[in-house]
């Protein structure tokens, strides 16, 4: 596993129409909403996000994996890692998977509760969705790194919930 936070990454929310695209700092702490790809052709859809991580300096992506409610993967899922096989081969960049369950729902609630139109709404959701699936993964990241520094936790045991 690559240390996120050495290296930026780059966050997708694949959609069937269109990519939403987030960046992380160099830090590897926030993720910044960069655009939306609107989907053309396989070939074009990755040369284009191979230019963006090479203009970024970034090391890899993290792409929202849509997962059923119940955890499991459907046929989006295999669409969306089928998209995600062919870009980490043409970039030679490793490819990070994040739950994006209810990424959309989150980024229109954002949307809404500051008053953006519907027009801006549609235009802005799957950046702000890519944001938060990045994020995400970033927080993720950063908690797994804190838990390998302090593997014990405040009552004595280790963070698995196990005791010493």
């Amino acid at each position: 596993m690559m240390d996120s936070s050495s290296v930026r990454l780059v966050g997708l929310d694949v959609g069937e129409r269109r990519i939403g695209i987030a960046v992380s700092d160099e830090l590897g702490l926030t993720a910044q909403a960069r655009g939306v790809l609107q989907r053309s052709s396989l070939q074009a859809d990755i040369e284009s996000l191979v230019h963006t991580a090479k203009n970024e300096h970034a090391g890899g992506f993290v792409v929202g994996l849509p997962l059923r409610t119940s955890g499991c993967e459907g046929p989006e899922a295999e669409k969306v890692r089928a998209f995600a096989t062919q870009l980490q081969q043409i970039s030679g960049l490793p490819v990070y998977y994040m739950d994006e369950r209810y990424s959309t729902t989150m980024a229109e609630a954002v949307l809404l509760s500051a008053d953006i139109s519907r027009k801006k709404r549609r235009q802005k959701v799957d950046q702000l969705a890519a944001a938060l699936i990045l994020q995400g993964y970033l927080d993720k990241q950063r908690s797994l790194m804190q838990r390998r520094e302090h593997p014990l936790d405040e009552r004595g045991g280790t963070n698995d919930g196990t005791r010493k």
